[in-house]
């Protein structure tokens, strides 16, 4: 199982959360502000199966808005997570 955090910008966080619904992924949202500019931004939690990363890779990149000078539309991390079968 991996956990995606992405980040992204205020402007683009209800697009892609509701991208991200309609093709049945969950997404948890905690809001968050910039470092150097301090704008609004969204970071989603989204758990997914091994082999999905991609998609939702994909699915962020038709969203987004495009990037702000020296911005970036959305940062995304990938982690190892553990599933609750795994305890």
């Amino acid at each position: 199982m991996k956990l995606i955090l992405a980040v992204v910008r205020d402007t683009d966080s209800e697009a892609v959360i509701q991208a991200l619904l309609e093709n049945e992924y969950r997404v948890t949202r905690l809001a968050s502000s910039g470092g150097f500019l301090r704008r609004g931004n969204m970071t989603l939690m989204i758990g997914v199966d091994e082999g999905q990363e991609q998609s939702i890779i994909d699915l962020m990149k038709k969203t987004v808005g495009p990037p702000e000078k020296e911005q970036h539309s959305v940062t995304i991390f990938i982690l190892n997570a553990l599933g609750s079968e795994q305890f």
